[in-house]
């Protein structure tokens, strides 16, 4: 039983509006699809909405989710959904050991959100370095300065590194890190989901075949 003070988590609830996803409503081509609902949430003035969580699983089958953001969205049969990071951090071991993973847009203002599922593969340099030298100078730097994912002292190691970087890139363009990288995920699923009064929400999905794209409704 919760005490006094904390919430009732079997009570904690809201009910959803009338706004449907009929099929009606549905683009033929999941990626359009997408769009459509990003300018929304753009529109809606939520706070990133690219960010998304990315799911992973290492090697040995531990399931790790993190919250990271989008930077890039291409069509085609081979585009997908680009993001950069620190390729020696733990979702960069998960994806190197098992490239298949998952993505979700929570867009609860809206009571919507998007998953995706599929398979991640690394981009070109020339991407990672377009994309690099775009990125402001502090974080610039601190993408040398942090071992990401590694066990560090405290946060007086860290603000040392950061400092050593700051003072060898001084007066000089800050270069890419080796360690360094992006990654497109190819989308082989995606559900989008409308929230609906009495949890009786819509869910379609779309699923990538030989022939294009299968639009199918699920059950809430």
């Amino acid at each position: 039983m919760p005490g006094a003070d904390e919430p009732d988590l079997a009570t904690l609830r809201r009910e959803y509006g009338e706004v449907g996803l009929a099929e009606s409503m549905a683009d033929p081509d999941p990626l359009v699809m997408f769009r459509r609902w990003f300018s929304d949430a753009q529109a809606a003035h939520l706070h990133e909405p690219n960010a998304m969580i990315v799911a992973t699983v290492s090697a040995d089958g531990q399931p790790a989710a993190r919250t990271v953001l989008l930077k890039g969205l291409t069509d085609g049969a081979d585009g997908g959904f680009a993001f950069f990071t620190n390729t020696t951090s733990r979702k960069g071991a998960d994806l190197a050991a098992e490239p298949r993973c998952a993505l979700l847009f929570p867009w609860h203002p809206l009571e919507r959100q998007v998953r995706v599922e599929g398979v991640a593969s690394r981009l070109t340099d020339a991407e990672v370095t377009s994309y690099f030298t775009g990125r402001p100078r502090g974080s610039q730097l601190g993408a040398h300065a942090s071992p990401q994912s590694q066990v560090v002292a405290g946060r007086e190691e860290l603000d040392a590194r950061y400092a050593e970087a700051e003072a060898r890139y001084a007066g000089g363009d800050v270069p890419v890190p080796q360690d360094w990288g992006g990654y497109r995920v190819r989308p082989e699923t995606f559900e989008f989901w409308q929230g609906r009064q009495g949890r009786m929400h819509d869910r379609l999905r779309y699923r990538r075949t030989a022939s294009g794209w299968v639009l199918e409704r699920l059950a809430p």
